[in-house]
């Protein structure tokens, strides 16, 4: 600071010296003395405040006094904050033994219970009841098919057993006529009255109708039998679903023909739609033979699904099927939910992981 002063010292001198000769010498006009002072002011303030700044920057969160400035005096910078690391005091819980994974594999979703439901006869379907998705339960009707002809034989058949219910009653009547005949015949052969010949004919007549009257109760049967076999027929033109579940596919329309051995050839359906019981879903992979020994049976297991890779499942394994693909060298191997989603469906792709739990020291 006291350079500065100085300096500022010289600058005022030379402005105060007379410069019109030395001007005039070298062929310009002096310059006028209270211009060129207001430069030199301007130059020199703008001087000090660089200087302050730079002493500001040296020494952060110091102010100089005036004293300071007008001395020079040497700031010196104080002590740097000291740094204070903050750690947690917490006692930690005691680490559990984790579940680790010793095999992975990946498979499907199957259904332990599905139906391809289907007549059981041929015909033309007349009705469907259901759609895609729909919930059925046991017993509920799917679909009808036309049951003009079946109808028409049922009526027939109980037609046929009124009529020979009919006829064992005539021959009832007949038979306790008979019986009476023969009552007086044997009053007549008692008192002579009656050939032997007379009571043997009334005789006879009883057994006659005793006989048809057995053989018409015998018809009588029959025609009920085939009654019901003509009320079977027109049942399965009734199609019911044979458990509660989902119906996941409808194969017919109305109007196609529908055959559960397709004999009408390509343009014969052979099912009306399939059903899923939902609560039957489970888990098949096949596992590489070289490493079947590390999976048992109720061994834990985890599904991941691959449309919802981050929400894992609960599972365990309920089967090893006692048999392998040569082929491929593979197990089967069955694995069943622990709980119930109704996210998951049958054909789904998943991946497997297979659990042990580390025994506990």
């Amino acid at each position: 600071m006291v350079d500065v002063q100085i300096e500022k010292r010289a600058l005022l001198d030379e402005l105060a010296s007379p410069r019109s000769a030395q001007g005039s010498h070298q062929g310009f006009s002096a310059p006028k003395a209270s211009g060129g002072a207001g430069r030199y002011v301007f130059a020199i303030t703008v001087l000090g405040a660089i200087v302050a700044l730079i002493a500001w920057q040296i020494v952060p969160g110091k102010q100089l006094t005036g004293a300071e400035e007008t001395a020079g005096a040497d700031v010196e910078p104080g002590p740097a904050p000291a740094w204070q690391t903050v750690t947690d005091s917490t006692p930690s819980a005691p680490l559990l033994p984790a579940i680790t994974s010793v095999l992975d594999a990946t498979g499907y979703v199957v259904a332990r219970r599905q139906a391809a439901v289907s007549s059981k006869i041929t015909g033309k379907v007349a009705e469907i009841l259901i759609e895609e998705g729909m919930l059925v339960e046991e017993g509920q009707l799917l679909a009808r098919l036309d049951d003009l002809i079946p109808r028409a034989e049922y009526n027939l058949a109980i037609s046929e057993l009124e009529g020979t219910k009919l006829a064992v009653n005539e021959l009832r009547i007949s038979l306790v006529q008979a019986q009476r005949d023969l009552k007086r015949v044997e009053t007549l052969a008692e008192s002579e009255f009656a050939s032997r010949a007379m009571l043997e004919r009334a005789e006879t007549k009883v057994a006659e109708l005793r006989a048809q009257i057995s053989s018409a109760r015998q018809s009588v049967n029959m025609a009920d039998r085939r009654a019901a076999v003509r009320a079977q027929v027109l049942a399965d033109t009734e199609i019911r679903s044979p458990f509660t579940g989902i119906v996941t596919t409808k194969s017919a329309q109305p109007g196609e023909m529908i055959s559960p051995v397709s004999a009408g050839g390509g343009f014969t359906r052979t099912g009306i739609c399939t059903i899923v019981d939902m609560s039957s879903l489970e888990v098949e992979v096949d596992v590489n033979e070289a490493f079947i020994d590390r999976v048992y049976g109720a061994q834990p297991a985890q599904v991941l699904l691959n449309a919802y890779p981050d929400d894992p499942f609960p599972a365990e394994v309920i089967a090893i099927i006692p048999a392998a693909d040569r082929n491929k060298a593979t197990i089967r191997i069955r694995i069943g939910f622990l709980e119930r989603d109704a996210r998951v469906l049958p054909g789904m792709g998943v991946r497997v992981s297979f659990r042990t739990e580390p025994k506990l020291n």
